[in-house]
């Protein structure tokens, strides 16, 4: 009978051994909580100008935001989404791969190049819309961060490039940062020796600028 069974030592050793197998074995299958996985994503999908582009990583826009953020006892985590020469266009190519790291956030920063090119503003306006209706069909609160055209293409070509930014925000309701540039374009101090994409400290300057909007925005979707 059961209740007749006595153990010896050498059998409580045994069970002690193994318990902490089959314990060792439980903490192998089951998944450690995870920091990113509890508080918030914030993707940042851009160019060369969030991507660091001659930047070391941890100088680039997003790791500066988020230690910024995280400065201020914010649980976040900033995703790297930029590459360096995209358009508005490839920005729409890249949407459902920036998307495959499951933001909350998506903070948008395109048309650079789009302006550098020439490419039609028109054109630009209906990629970047594309990318808000996909980013909020999934559910994710989205920022765009504004851009002004190249001085040397023309009034008319400026301002129907720079009117795109303003009525994207208003036709979508989503944060709006008119341009993301304040501060540091034709700031020689600020600037990589091509004159267009900030240095270390510039990108600090960017942060300085934008971080009460970027906190706003997150702070009005909590």
């Amino acid at each position: 009978m059961i209740g007749s069974v006595r153990y010896g030592p050498r059998d409580h050793r045994f069970n002690a051994v193994r318990y902490l197998v089959l314990g060792l074995v439980l903490i192998a299958i089951l998944p450690f909580p995870s920091v990113a996985a509890d508080g918030i994503r914030l993707a940042v999908l851009g160019d060369s100008l969030t991507a660091g582009y001659g930047l070391a990583i941890d100088e680039a826009f997003p790791a500066q935001l988020e230690r910024r953020l995280r400065e201020a006892g914010k649980d976040i985590s900033v995703i790297n989404a930029g590459v360096s020469g995209d358009t508005s266009a490839g920005g729409l190519a890249r949407v459902d791969w920036t998307l495959g790291d499951n933001p909350d956030f998506v903070l948008v920063e395109l048309g650079a190049n789009d302006g550098l090119r020439g490419i039609e503003p028109a054109d630009m306006e209906a990629n970047l819309a594309a990318i808000i209706e996909r980013l909020q069909d999934r559910g994710v609160s989205v920022m765009l961060a504004g851009m002004l055209a190249p001085p040397n293409l023309g009034r008319d070509y400026a301002d129907s490039f720079n009117a795109v930014y303003p009525r994207l925000a208003a036709r979508y309701k989503i944060a709006f940062y008119p341009f993301f540039l304040d501060g540091v374009a034709a700031e020689p101090s600020l600037n990589q020796e091509d004159g267009i994409h900030p240095t270390a400290d510039g990108v600090a300057e960017i942060v300085d600028r934008i971080l009460p909007h970027v906190t706003n925005w997150l702070g009005s979707e909590s």
